[in-house]
């Protein structure tokens, strides 16, 4: 697998973040947050659909962006019990709203492309916290 440049580490860097606000930190409660992963684990194959596409989402950002295999295990361990504790009737939703595994995968990605190209521009960074929900593809990383 080839090295990406930093722009598009530093893309997958922000999709990492858009990921992880919308899916664990939508509605921020102190150093608590919901997202729309914790909202959907009561919502029966819906959570569990949602998580998948998703943690698949934030992987293949992470492929994208060239993170090393370690970090990719970890993000896969992190999605994938995620998704799985989604379909356990009862205690798996408790699980499931509890347990931040794209905030974690998300984190362990972020990690590794700062670690080997630098965070994004800080404005870059704001615009993504301010609008989680806007069109990635206009989001301009630093170097773009």
């Amino acid at each position: 697998m080839s090295q990406p440049g930093q722009t598009q580490a530093h893309h997958a860097w922000l999709a990492a973040e858009r990921i992880k606000l919308i899916s664990d930190r939508l509605i921020g409660l102190g150093p608590f947050g919901v997202g729309i992963d914790g909202l959907l684990a009561f919502v029966p194959f819906v959570g569990g659909l949602y998580s998948l596409i998703a943690g698949i989402w934030l992987i293949a950002e992470g492929v994208r962006g060239g993170a090393n295999l370690w970090t990719l295990a970890r993000m896969t361990f992190y999605v994938g019990f995620r998704t799985a504790a989604a379909e356990v009737p009862v205690a798996g939703q408790a699980v499931d709203f509890f347990f931040r595994g794209h905030l974690m995968a998300a984190v362990a990605l972020q990690k590794d492309i700062a670690r080997r190209h630098g965070a994004p521009a800080a404005d870059a960074i704001e615009q993504v916290r301010r609008h989680p929900f806007a069109a990635l593809g206009r989001m301009q990383p630093a170097g773009a």
